[in-house]
Formats: structure tokens, C-alpha cells, sequence
């Protein structure tokens, strides 16, 4: 852990540098692949839930009842290929969609037959498409008025061409945390739209912290010659780096906790539900905010006019300087007897000390 810290000092000092902003054809090769695995799980459909296109749920509490049993009964009395899990109050949620023939009644007491429990055990609940609908609206709408919101703020707070990278930014992680869920097959519930807005934000906060380092490191740059806006914007994320690791990792442990220990050893399935979001959010959020949406606003700052200018003229002056340094005089012909070198570094001192002293001509 010392040697951790140790190295987030030597980041923010600038002893130790990882060059994240010159190799963004890497990573946007590496976002490209991502977002096309998940546009191709997104092309064969989301698994929504049954609050999104409708159904029934039938609630049994049954002591010792677990999900595979449940599952065989379910099978047995409906045809529609029911969905079963448990909840955080260890009773047994049965899914059935609309598509079955059979009606709710029928369900619920051939249900109550199977499991072998009482009628009045098993509670029925059912929810029409139309619900589903507006819920799927309003959250759309939430969404883009949250997208409108962040890029107006950004580019008040900052500038238009960090909007539009924090932007960029956050429809990538969306576009694969959706991917993610299409691909497995996980369920789409109320809890996995919560899920989404929530790695919307915490996206949003980890570029902030970014761009507000890069905003610092580059005032004034134009005034100097030594760095391109490049240069400074990946020192910047360097001073950053440790706190967006330790940030995520944080984050991911409750969530890992929740989604692997709680939905997958427990069996408590409806943790799934917002823990999967979760976790590949966050993931995708800190990967974004370091690979993705500095490099690419390095990539529209050097469109810039005055930017291109800065770059000429760094490259200008490190190209005089190794010009210089290349015509530093060589070591002369060593004596015979001597070691070879030995009459090259007296020369160079005296040539040293005859710079430094007044000249006695008039």
C-alpha cells in the first residue's frame, strides 16, 4: 500500500508518467470493439422485466422452498417459460408473461397445488403493458434532459469541447453497460433503470475531476514553450490517476459484494437487477474518463489555431536544443600512454573555463 501512495506522489509530481493521451488510437480501438460487441447484444434484444412489457407475479412463501424447486413447479403449470427468484424477504417470485393462455386464477391455484401451500400463501399481482410504456417514456425523457443539463453545464463551468468529450464519454458507458445486460440476458427492471442514472452521475463526477486538473495545468500555456496542450493534459490525468483508481475500487466493492455474493452465492436474484448496472458502470465510467474523454479533448484542443502554433513552436525548441547538444564538441585524439577520453574532457574544461573568463583584447 506504501509503495501505492508512493507512486501517486510521484505521478502528481511529474517523476512518473504514463502516456494515456498519445496512445488514443489505442484506446479508441479498444472503446470501438467494446461498443460493437454491445451494439451487437443490443441488435438481439433486451430481456425487460415484467413491469416493462407486462404480466403476472405470483409471490409464494414457503419455508425450505428453494429457486430450482420452484422453477421444476412453475415449468409444470405454465407454458410461457416463467421466471423464478428469490427476494430479500426469502419468499419466491414467479414471472409469467402474457403470453400465457392460461388466466391468473388458474395460475395462482394450480400454483398453490404443485408447491403444496395454501391458496392464500400465494399472491398474485398483475401489471398491464401500458405501465411498462410510460414508465419507459418518462425515463427516456429523464435522460435526455439529464444529457442537456450536463452538456450545458459543462460548457458554462468549463468549455463546449469538454461537454462534448464528457458526452462522448457518457453514451459510451451507456451504450456498454446496456451491451452487458443484452449479452447476458439479465432482466430489465425499475431497479436496472436506477442503476443507469446512477453511473450517469458517477461518470460525470470521476471526468470532472479530470478536466478540472487539466483546466489548472493548462492556463497560460500558450505563454510558453516546453509543453504541447497534449503533454499538459496527460500530466494532468496523471495527477489524478491514483484518486480515480482508488475512487472506482472503492465504489466497486459493495457493488461486487452485492452482485456476487448476494445474487450469485445467496441466490438473491433481484440484487442482479441493479447490481450488474452498477458494477459495469462504474467500471466503463473510470476507463472512460481516463481513455476516452481526456484524449479526445487533447484531440479537439489541438485544432485549435493558437494550439497548433504551441505545438510548432515546442517542437521548434526541442529541436534547437538537441541541435545544440549535438554540436557539442567530441572527445580529441587521445596522447599515446593516455586512456582515451582523458585529453577530450581536459579540453572540454578548458574550453570551459576560456567562456567563462573576461576577455583582455581592447
Amino acid at each position: 500500500m506504501s509503495r501505492f501512495s508512493n507512486l501517486g506522489h510521484r505521478l502528481y509530481q511529474g517523476e512518473v508518467s504514463f502516456d494515456f493521451v498519445g496512445r488514443r488510437k489505442l484506446w479508441y480501438s479498444i472503446s470501438g470493439v467494446i461498443v460493437l460487441v454491445a451494439a451487437i447484444g443490443l441488435a438481439m434484444g433486451l430481456h425487460l422485466g415484467i413491469e416493462f412489457k407486462g404480466g403476472s407475479v405470483y409471490t409464494v412463501s414457503k419455508p425450505g422452498l428453494t429457486v430450482s424447486q420452484a422453477q421444476e413447479k412453475a415449468d409444470q403449470v405454465v407454458s410461457s417459460h416463467p421466471l423464478v427468484q428469490s427476494t430479500d424477504s426469502g419468499k419466491i417470485r414467479i414471472q409469467v408473461s402474457t403470453e400465457e393462455p392460461k388466466s391468473s386464477d388458474e395460475v395462482r391455484s394450480q400454483l398453490a397445488e404443485k408447491i403444496g401451500v395454501p391458496l392464500d400463501t400465494v399472491e398474485a399481482q398483475v401489471i398491464g403493458p401500458s405501465w411498462g410504456k410510460q414508465i419507459s417514456s418518462k425515463a427516456l425523457t429523464g435522460l435526455i434532459i439529464f444529457m442537456i443539463l450536463v452538456t450545458v453545464y459543462l460548457a458554462i463551468a468549463f468549455e463546449w469541447r469538454m461537454a462534448v468529450a464528457a458526452l462522448v464519454a457518457l453514451i459510451h458507458d451507456l451504450l456498454i453497460t446496456i451491451g452487458v445486460y443484452a449479452l447476458v440476458g439479465f432482466e430489465v427492471t425499475p431497479g436496472t433503470v436506477i442503476g443507469f442514472l446512477t453511473i450517469l452521475g458517477y461518470s460525470l463526477y470521476d471526468t470532472v475531476v479530470v478536466f478540472d486538473t487539466v483546466k489548472e495545468n493548462t492556463k497560460g500555456l500558450t505563454k510558453q514553450n516546453k509543453l504541447t496542450y497534449s503533454e499538459a493534459a496527460n500530466a494532468g490525468l496523471n495527477q489524478t490517476l491514483v484518486r480515480s483508481l482508488n475512487t472506482t475500487v472503492v465504489a466497486l466493492l459493495p457493488v461486487a459484494a452485492l452482485l456476487f455474493i448476494g445474487g450469485g452465492i445467496l441466490g438473491a436474484g433481484t440484487l442482479n437487477d441493479i447490481s450488474l448496472a452498477l458494477f459495469i458502470g462504474l467500471a466503463a465510467g473510470a476507463y472512460s474518463s481516463i481513455c476516452v474523454a481526456t484524449p479526445l479533448l487533447a484531440q479537439l484542443k489541438e485544432e485549435q489555431p493558437e494550439m497548433k502554433a504551441l505545438r510548432k513552436r515546442v517542437l521548434q525548441h526541442r529541436a534547437a536544443a538537441a541541435k545544440a547538444e549535438d554540436e557539442v564538441p567530441g572527445d580529441e585524439p587521445a596522447d599515446e600512454g593516455q586512456p582515451a577520453g582523458m585529453v577530450g574532457q581536459r579540453g572540454r574544461a578548458a574550453g570551459t573555463r576560456a567562456k567563462g573568463r573576461p576577455s583582455t583584447k581592447r
